[in-house]
């Protein structure tokens, strides 16, 4: 089976980031289910993520800026499965170990410092706790950290056909 080009793994993991924001918007506008501040944090990491794979597909670079779009994509997905990580160990802890549910965020961008609303985005609070929805006994905060996970991988696809100067 031929692998796509490095043009096209770009392209689709462009793709593949647009289809998880599409698919979070549907959760949240039709199926009701409102984000906590981990899900945002995921959602802003994703969107990230998108801009990275649209910039490298637009660009279409050489063998060395393929290497650098390759490591930022593969980096930003880290980290947005580092997020997601929490979240699903947050879902995992017992009843009593579970922070304690904060304000909204918008009252955290209202009423805290900045520094404190951005902790508490990447920490999460009680309600990050709260399972709402599931797939195959799998919470969306696991599913998203397995496209994470995926998207990683996926990045570093367009390295298996560069190659290296020969060395004198």
């Amino acid at each position: 089976m031929k692998l796509p080009d490095t043009r096209t793994c770009f392209l689709l993991g462009f793709l593949a980031c647009a289809a998880m924001l599409l698919s979070a918007l549907y959760f949240q506008l039709r199926l009701g289910l409102e984000p906590c501040p981990l899900c945002i944090s995921q959602r802003i990491v994703v969107f990230a993520l998108t801009l990275a794979f649209l910039t490298a597909w637009l660009h279409n670079p050489a063998a060395s800026g393929t290497r650098i779009y390759a490591v930022i994509t593969c980096l930003i997905a880290l980290t947005g499965a580092s997020i997601s990580a929490r979240h699903v160990w947050l879902q995992h802890l017992p009843a009593e170990e579970v922070p304690a549910c904060g304000p909204g965020l918008e009252y955290m961008f209202n009423y805290f410092p900045l520094s404190d609303t951005l902790r508490l985005m990447l920490t999460g609070t009680g309600e990050c706790a709260k399972v709402d929805w599931t797939l195959f006994g799998i919470s969306m905060p696991g599913w998203v950290l397995v496209c994470f996970l995926g998207l990683a991988l996926w990045s570093l696809l367009p390295l298996r056909g560069l190659q290296r100067p020969a060395s004198s």
